[in-house]
């Protein structure tokens, strides 16, 4: 049952707790710095919290992409709500002005891409267990 939630609800759920407010000082806004790192170029790489969060979707759609491979009754369920997360991303963009960002943008393209790739990678491993008896 837990293998059916879809894990891009993490970021979205994130994302609206940091934008209501509710993420404390520390991550009180997507611009805040979380590291800075001297590079031997001269140069100062730094992550932000919107950075870190687009990381976070990064590696949870791997993980997603696996969980596509499983074929099984939970598998559709998994579709279904990865479907209805992303439709929740499209919603929240048009519809909620802290959510027109770059940083929510690309959340909501990960997620589109995990309910594409979901879809394509289910669909071919599918294929594959089908066995025709002569």
């Amino acid at each position: 049952m837990l293998a059916a939630i879809p894990l891009m609800i993490i970021p979205f759920i994130a994302y609206n707790v940091i934008i209501a407010g509710f993420g404390g000082a520390a991550l009180g806004s997507l611009t805040t710095t979380l590291v800075e790192v001297p590079m031997m170029s001269g140069a100062v790489w730094s992550m932000s919290v919107g950075d870190l969060m687009i990381v976070v979707a990064l590696v949870l759609l791997f993980v997603e992409i696996l969980k596509a491979t499983r074929t099984g009754s939970w598998s559709v369920m998994d579709h279904l709500l990865s479907t209805f997360v992303f439709v929740a991303y499209l919603v929240e963009f048009l519809l909620v002005a802290n959510a027109a960002t770059d940083i929510f943008f690309i959340l909501m393209a990960i997620a589109f891409i995990d309910v594409i790739a979901g879809f394509s990678v289910a669909i071919r491993s599918a294929g594959r267990d089908v066995s025709i008896g002569l």
